[in-house]
């Protein structure tokens, strides 16, 4: 099953969206939040990412969704052919993505629900 980390400039919003995104994908999707710095902070933490990272792999790819700013060049360090980065907004393709994880679906289906999450409209 394809993980994901949810990489936010603060530990508490990268938790609660993780929560909405495992309430909503199912509680067997690999999902973990890195948020804020080491200190509990603001800010992005590679250690942090590198950890969740570690925690969510299974072996069929993880899916990296940042929030903003550094926390894009953060995820950068760790893209290989595995670890992708989706350019989706943070809540809406998180959900997206764990949906598509939680149906078992490989890693170029997960990317591309999450990222179809930039086209949701609200009205």
């Amino acid at each position: 099953m394809v993980g994901i980390v949810l990489i936010s400039h603060s530990g508490p919003l990268a938790a609660e969206v993780a929560l909405l995104a495992a309430q909503l994908g199912g509680a067997g999707v690999p999902l973990a939040a890195a948020g804020g710095a080491e200190d509990g902070g603001l800010g992005t933490s590679p250690d942090l990412v590198a950890a969740a990272i570690e925690e969510v792999d299974r072996g069929d790819g993880v899916i990296l969704i940042p929030d903003l700013g550094s926390s894009v060049l953060t995820a950068r360090l760790f893209e290989e052919e595995r670890v992708v980065i989706a350019d989706v907004p943070f809540v809406e393709g998180a959900i997206a993505a764990a949906v598509s994880a939680g149906a078992d679906s490989p890693l170029e289906a997960v990317l591309a629900a999450a990222e179809e999450a930039r086209t949701f409209r609200k009205l």
